[in-house]
């Protein structure tokens, strides 16, 4: 059995000129080799955060929007109950089948014609109600300013412009895999006064799940470091902020 190595080869055959030029390009080869190496291990490195940034703003938009839909949700419930609830069920029973009461305005107080009529209305029956008023409106009278209360269907005044709203969606946090947000509501003692309070939270370790884990480690830091939560949130139950989303 014969055994050939590099060196020996090198070794014996160092004085022939085809082999140095053989043994030059192989170096040069594996040197052009190592520079691609390394210069796709650079671009790597410097495209790994622009491109979870770039991922990271991009969920970040669609859970704002959820969170945006359920604080629409909220205020609407507590606008008809006097306080939030605590879970996207009973938002999405309330859209379904709740009422809420819209204040309907007739008329204008600048049309002194249509003022006119209307005084002359309330003087001639002291006892007319804006819902009598209402009822002259829908048989033909329209010289009348006045306004009223209506109770309308949720469904038919959130979201008139969101046809293809899925209200199941609002349960969970977007790319975590059907994780549920994290919702909260209480009644708390605000200096003096019971203030109905709620929050909404999706945190980055959930919502950017599948992405650069230490990156997000980072940021998680970097937020804390901030006094800021993980994640987005809208509302809040230990710092009352008229229902504001930490992204505005």
């Amino acid at each position: 059995m014969i055994f050939i190595t590099l060196s020996g080869l090198i070794e014996n055959n160092s004085n022939t000129p085809n082999m140095n030029k053989t043994i030059k390009i192989l170096v040069e080869i594996l040197l052009a080799i190592l520079a691609v190496i390394l210069v796709v291990a650079i671009v790597r490195s410097i495209m790994k955060p622009v491109q979870f940034n770039k991922q990271k703003a991009y969920r970040e938009s669609i859970a704002i929007q959820r969170l945006k839909d359920i604080r629409t949700l909220q205020v609407a419930y507590k606008t008809v109950n006097g306080r939030f609830c605590s879970t996207v069920d009973s938002l999405k029973t309330f859209y379904e089948t709740g009422t809420m009461p819209v204040v309907l305005q007739v008329g204008s107080q600048d049309d002194s014609l249509a003022m006119a009529h209307t005084e002359a209305l309330r003087k001639a029956n002291r006892k007319i109600t804006n819902e009598e008023l209402y009822q002259r409106y829908l048989n033909g009278d329209k010289n009348l300013v006045f306004s009223i209360e209506h109770k309308v269907n949720v469904r038919d005044t959130l979201f008139r412009d969101r046809p293809d709203l899925n209200l199941d969606d609002l349960k969970t946090i977007p790319f975590s895999g059907g994780t549920p947000v994290d919702m909260t509501a209480v009644i708390k003692e605000v200096s003096g006064v019971q203030v109905p309070l709620f929050e909404a939270k999706m945190p980055y370790k959930e919502l950017l799940k599948g992405l650069d884990n230490q990156l997000r480690i980072n940021l998680d830091a970097d937020q804390r470091d901030k006094n800021r939560f993980e994640g987005v949130q809208v509302g809040s139950i230990t710092a009352p902020n008229n229902n504001a989303g930490n992204w505005e």
